[in-house]
Parts: C-alpha cells; structure tokens; sequence
C-alpha cells in the first residue's frame, strides 16, 4: 500500500483543490480539518479523515505517521486576540510535528514579501514559519510564495451591493501580481504527483499579470453588469472600522493594515521578475465572470 500524501487546511481553497486533484489521479490521502463533516465530502471520494487542531503537536505527529509528504498553511483566524503568537504557536507545531514524523518532502503555503523582517504585517509569521522549515535538514521543502489572492476581492462584495463602490486603503494604482487559489492548489498537487523536490526552495506564483486596484475593480464591474465601478482608498481609520464590524481583532486588524502599507510602499514584492514558472493561467477576466459573478448573484 503506498504512502499517503497529507493535507493540511482541507476545507480551505487550497487545500481542498489539492486533495482532490490528488484524489483523482488516483494518490492516497490524509485530509486535516477542524471539524470532520466538513471533511465529509473528501472523505466521501476516498480520503481519510483526521479531523483535529493542528496546534495539537500530538495529534499532527500521528496525522503526519509515515507520509510520503505534507501540504502545509497557517489557517486564518480573523478573532485571535495575538495573531503573531497564534502564527507562531501554529508554525512551532508544524514543524515539530513533521521533524518526529520525519515527512521526506513538504510543500508549504508562504507569500510574496515572506522574505522582509518586517513591514509586511500576517506575512511575518510566514517568514518565521520559512525560518523554521529551514532546519528540516533532513526533508525536501518548497515554500511558494503567491501573489495577492483573487479570493481576497470577494470581501468587496457587500460593499460594492451597498455602496456601488470597491475600496480599500491600498492605493489605486499600485501594481499587484493576483494569482487565483485554483492555480496555487494545482502547483502543490503536481510537485507531490510528480515528486520533483531539490533540496529546499522558494517558489514565486505570480498570476497571469499585475494588476492595479482600480483596473481589478473595472473587470469586476464588467463581470456583474456594472461598468465603470469605481475604485476608492479609504482611510486607515474608515478601514478599521469597517474591518473591526466584520469581527477582526484589534491585533489582526493592526496586522492588515501593516500588510497593505507595505503594497503601498512597494515592499510587499517578489524578489525575482516573473518568469514562465511563476506565471499561472487563471486571468481576473475569467475569474471575475465564474467565482466572483457567482458568489455576487448568490448575495442578492
């Protein structure tokens, strides 16, 4: 019987494209999740359930048991009331976890801008959970780094129904690499199927272009019969309110708002130029007239 590839964050985006592509050629898999019927429908195409806490360094090591390698995140949590220390505590159980279990080849979720010490709010935590893989000296590790989530512009949508506007505090006109989750999840699942690791690497996933705020914003009007929606930056303080209504705690909401200084400043950027493997096909285009159209309808 062949060792299963495990992952974490199974009911995400992510995580659940890659059990399923993985699924689908055939590959045995262990999904991990906070809540086992929402693992229900992977189980449901053959996966094995272990429904658990991945801060549980216990319960990840036997999660993790003979595995032939492991996706691995930091799963958002917008209510913790110290989010570096959630990162960190998540990130330490990790990476204990796959060094007793001794997992050969690790794929793990990071971002552009991981490679800053600072200025780059959530992405902090990735750098330090980079930092920790790096002594996983005896395990092959990829840490891709993905531009801005094309997922993230769904947050827009009770605004633009309210409002007739899109916003946010970046500035209109800062140039965005936005990559769909579809495409990340896809990387992940062909570097386990075709199992080419060298030693540890960054990898940069980049989308199919850059991308202003108010040329996303434009595309998104079009996909919903709104053309010409307009794009406004808001103020740190309008911003914070509005984030702290939808339930973030002050220290995610300190974090945010460091990460989108940090795209206005331009140092939350990839450290190499794009290149045909950082490129992945999904356009705003397409992605905006499928997952963002629908998602507004289903608002109504």
């Amino acid at each position: 019987m062949r060792s299963p590839f495990v992952v974490c964050g199974a009911t995400g985006n992510i995580g659940s494209r890659i059990a399923e592509v993985l699924l689908a050629a055939g590959e045995p898999v262990r999904v991990i999740g906070r809540e086992r019927v929402r693992l229900g429908p992977l189980a449901a195409k053959g996966a094995e359930p272990w429904p658990g806490d991945i801060g549980e360094t216990a319960f990840l090591e036997k999660a993790f048991a003979g595995a032939r390698g492991a996706f691995i995140l930091i799963p958002p949590r917008y209510d913790v009331p110290d989010f570096r220390d959630y990162q960190n505590r998540l990130g330490a159980s990790l990476v204990t976890a796959l060094a007793k279990a001794r997992v050969p080849r690790i794929v793990a979720l990071s971002s552009i801008g991981a490679h800053r010490t600072d200025g780059t709010g959530p992405i902090l935590g990735l750098h330090d959970l980079e930092s920790r893989l790096s002594a996983l000296k005896d395990a092959e590790v990829v840490c891709l780094r993905p531009a801005y989530f094309m997922e993230n512009l769904l947050w827009s949508i009770p605004l633009v129904r309210n409002q007739g506007i899109n916003g946010s505090p970046i500035r209109p006109d800062v140039p965005l690499p936005m990559i769909a989750t579809a495409d990340i999840a896809d990387v992940a699942a062909l570097l386990f199927a075709e199992g080419i690791f060298h030693g540890h690497a960054v990898r940069y996933l980049l989308g199919p272009r850059d991308l202003t705020m108010s040329e996303a914003t434009r595309i998104l009007g079009e996909s919903i019969g709104k053309p010409g929606l307009q794009y406004v930056q808001f103020s740190e303080e309008d911003a914070r309110k509005a984030m702290a209504g939808a339930g973030m705690s002050a220290s995610v909401l300190d974090a945010m708002l460091e990460m989108q200084r940090g795209f206005n400043a331009g140092i939350v950027r990839p450290t190499r130029e794009r290149s045909g493997e950082s490129t992945t096909p999904t356009t705003l285009e397409r992605f905006s007239k499928s997952t963002f159209a629908h998602a507004y309808r289903a608002a109504a």
